[in-house]
Order: C-alpha cells, then structure tokens, then sequence
C-alpha cells in the first residue's frame, strides 16, 4: 500500500490505529505527527525537524522518546521526565528543574545524574529512601531523610551517627541488623520499641 495516496483524512486514521505507521508517509502534516506520537511516542523518531508541538505530544506518551529529539527544549524535557524520571538517562546537561522533576518521580533515576545538588539528592530519597546508594558522601541530612522513608537504606551508609542508626531503628526494627556497631543508646531504643 502507497500511504502517500491517501487523503490526509485516510492517513489520519492509518496512524490512529498504529503511529509507527507514520514512517510510511512523506511529509506528513503536523495534524498526523501529532496523532502518530499521541498513540505511540516512539513515532518521532520517524519525523524529520518535529515542532515543540510535536514533540511535547511524544513524551507526554513516552518519556524515553526523548532520545529520538535533538536538542530538545527544557520545556520538552521535563514533560519526558514527569513521564518516565529514568527519561533523564538521554538528557545532556540537564537543568535543576529537570533533575529534580525526575527524582521526583523516580528516586532512582538520580543514578543518572552528574554531581547532583543537595536538593536534588533530598528529593531522591525522599521519593525513594534506597536512592542514597547512588549518592557520593552525602550529608547527614540525606542520610537522616533516607532512612525516615526506608529504615534499611542505612546499609549504604558508612559509619551512620547515632541520630541516622536510631531513625533507621524507628522506621524499620530490623534496620538493625545493617548497623554494624550500633551504639547501647540504639540498642536499647530497638528493644523497647520493638519488643516481641
């Protein structure tokens, strides 16, 4: 079948039944880029010099899509990262803003990031306490906010100060058994609280 002899309204309806259909039409309107990537964002990579539009369509579908753009605007990159956080992986250089909208919905995805800042790496384990295994030194802060939100997250912490070993007991009993050498002031705190 030649999709290029179809009228603009048939080849409306070929991607909105399978948008990788798209790579069949030459010069496509923007009307059919914007139903192709709306039902499969993966579609772009079909498209030569999409809009903003366009774009913003395909990782609204499919935040990975954002490999397939070139350059895309910050704007684009955070639509790709409210969609999918690991999206971040396929971003050079990417903002604050960007980083921290990706922890935001993925914890992990701060494993893709260069140097992230303080907040950055607050958001992280925020969103997912383990995150702090992906985290350089952090500070006692990201430590105590880890293991707030997931007591176990203190096995990826060297040498955790008491304030980090107790709020680890705290949230999870058996954080303990990750503590190397919890102090007496621990030990008691995880037999009171947790006694069986």
């Amino acid at each position: 079948m030649d999709y290029n002899t179809l009228t603009e309204q048939e080849q409306l309806e070929v991607v909105k039944q399978n948008g990788g259909s798209i790579k069949y039409i030459n010069n496509p309107s923007e009307a059919i880029q914007l139903k192709a990537v709306k039902k499969n964002g993966w579609a772009i990579q079909y498209i030569n010099n999409p809009s903003e539009a366009v774009q913003l369509e395909a990782v609204k579908q499919y935040g990975w899509a954002i490999q397939h753009i070139k350059n895309p605007s910050e704007a684009v990159q955070l639509e790709a990262v409210k969609e999918d956080g690991s999206a971040i992986q396929y971003i050079k250089n990417p903002s604050e803003a960007v980083q921290l909208e990706a922890v935001k919905k993925n914890g992990l995805a701060i494993h893709h990031i260069k140097n992230p800042s303080e907040a950055v790496q607050l958001e992280a384990v925020k969103q997912y306490g383990l995150a702090i295994q992906y985290i350089k030194n952090p500070s006692e802060a990201i430590k105590l906010e880890a293991v707030k939100k997931y007591g176990s997250a203190i096995k990826y912490i060297e040498n955790p100060s008491e304030a980090v070993q107790l709020e680890a007991v705290k949230q999870n009993g058996y954080a303990i058994e990750y503590i190397k050498n919890p102090t007496n002031k621990v030990k008691q705190y995880h037999n009171m609280l947790w006694k069986i």
